[in-house]
């Protein structure tokens, strides 16, 4: 009796255990509107009623594991944490040679989304005239005119007192005369006498040159950089930009690296990326296209946020799986029959998603 029923435990416990290697564990990335977790904790989106579908067919039980990112799903698949991830990661060469990927279901572009600024180009040049960066520039040069100036009435005012005369009154005859000179007008009422004076004066005009050169180029950016958000038209305009945001372990993020363009912001979340854009933070965040249509229809922000019109580095989005996984076989027959079935083609229409 004992012996029977350890035996009934045995192939109990051996049934469990069976069970439990049978079920599939699924990572996923909360990615609208591939992936999306609605207020009941439960997930919905095109990979979600993908996979299934698939996992009907095949009768597979799973469990779903959720990610941060990218990065950490793929990782998970490297190390065989879990058996599959439905998000639609685009496939690279690395990727190709750590795991085995499925046949791609889904084609998308690289999209740049920037800041819609509706205004004329005067008041774009008033509201950038009162800006703070181009208030920064003027107090700089005030205050190389206030040492300059500084410097001269001290060397002057024992030597020409007329013209630069004692006391706090005579530091403005200094700070004129150092303006003067800086913008060449060359009125000619205060001039230097002693040998110092005349030395730093020589020093002032040379390096005033200079100064206003650069302060030329830098005041006509700083009035001009907000109109370079909405007139990108190539790569080189993006690299213009002083702030690029993208969301990290993205596409997104693998394109500006490739392109050599600086990353001065990465965010978890591409909601978040776009609050940031909106809010002035950055100019310009790069991700994957098809994501930004949908998210910018979803939080109803067209007025504020617009896509450039140029579609870049298009990439095939496909299933991983840890490398010599067997279920990629079962997978790859069931993901091109139901690519090609009229139900997906309602499925891309049902969460606003369009395959280029």
């Amino acid at each position: 009796m004992k012996r029977t029923l350890v035996i009934l435990m045995f192939l109990s416990g051996l049934s469990a255990f069976s069970q439990e290697q049978d079920t599939l564990v699924v990572g996923v990335v909360e990615e609208p509107p591939f992936v999306i977790m609605n207020d009941e904790g439960n997930y919905t989106g095109l990979s979600i009623d993908l996979w299934d579908r698939m996992a009907k067919e095949l009768n597979k039980q799973y469990v779903y594991k959720e990610f941060s990112d990218h990065i950490g799903v793929i990782r998970a698949l490297d190390f065989a944490e879990c058996d599959i991830s439905i998000n639609p990661i685009h496939v690279n060469e690395l990727r190709l040679k750590m795991l085995e990927v499925s046949q791609p279901f889904f084609v998308s572009t690289i999209g740049i989304a920037t800041t819609q600024v509706e205004e004329s180009q005067f008041s774009r040049f008033i509201s950038n005239f009162f800006s703070f960066q181009f208030l920064r520039i003027i107090l700089l040069l005030v205050f190389i005119i206030f040492i300059f100036g500084t410097l001269l009435w001290i060397f002057e005012r024992n030597h020409n007192r007329r013209q630069f005369r004692p006391g706090v009154i005579g530091l403005f005859d200094g700070l004129w005369w150092s303006a003067v000179t800086m913008t060449t007008v060359g009125y000619g009422d205060k001039a230097p006498k002693s040998r110092a004076g005349r030395v730093i004066a020589m020093v002032w005009m040379f390096t005033a040159i200079i100064i206003i050169s650069g302060f030329t180029a830098t005041i006509a950016s700083t009035l001009t950089i907000n109109s370079l958000r909405n007139t990108i038209e190539d790569l080189e305009d993006l690299k213009q930009l002083p702030d690029i945001g993208t969301v990290y372990g993205s596409s997104g993020e693998d394109f500006l690296n490739q392109h050599e363009i600086n990353i001065n912001h990465t965010y978890p979340y591409p909601e978040e990326a776009l609050d940031h854009l909106i809010s002035g933070d950055i100019d310009a965040f790069v991700y994957d296209n098809a994501i930004l249509e949908y998210l910018i229809a979803k939080k109803s922000i067209s007025d504020e946020v617009t896509l450039i019109p140029q579609d870049y580095n298009q990439q095939y989005r496909s299933i991983f799986f840890p490398k010599n996984s067997t279920l990629v076989n079962q997978i790859n027959p069931l993901l091109v029959r139901y690519i090609n079935d009229p139900i997906w083609q309602e499925l891309l229409s049902r969460y606003n998603l369009q395959e280029d």
